[in-house]
């Protein structure tokens, strides 16, 4: 269950501006307030069918992107290759502390550095 909650949670972090302003919010509910859709069905006034039908299609909207498009997908093999990228880094480091090459060790600090910036964004 806890890695659907993320699954969806990072759909709508990459693809929710595509949604309608209802669908935004009952997914934000459901999937990051954690509100049943009962809940959410009292606060709006509707049925609980209804509320489903909202969130389903909004589901239904990310997923058909994630698809054709594989932005998560992609972005989740980026992050492995720079955490590989900044192990290689530091690994440079120490071998350079050893040699005394200073010149590698400036080189391994800066591709640490820009990794770890990139890491950050």
């Amino acid at each position: 269950m806890k890695s659907q909650a993320y699954r969806m949670t990072m759909l709508f972090d990459f693809y929710g501006d595509v949604l309608t302003d209802r669908q935004k919010e009952f997914y934000d509910l459901y999937y990051n307030e954690d509100l049943s859709l009962g809940e959410i069905a009292e606060n709006y006034g509707i049925t609980r069918q209804g509320v489903r039908d909202v969130i389903v299609r909004a589901e239904a909207v990310l997923t058909d992107l994630e698809d054709k498009t594989g932005l998560i997908k992609r972005f989740h093999a980026t992050h492995r290759q720079l955490e590989q990228l900044l192990q290689d880094a530091d690994r440079m480091l120490s071998l350079a502390a050893r040699q005394d090459d200073g010149e590698l060790e400036r080189l391994a600090r800066q591709i640490r550095d820009g990794v770890k910036t990139l890491l950050k964004e």
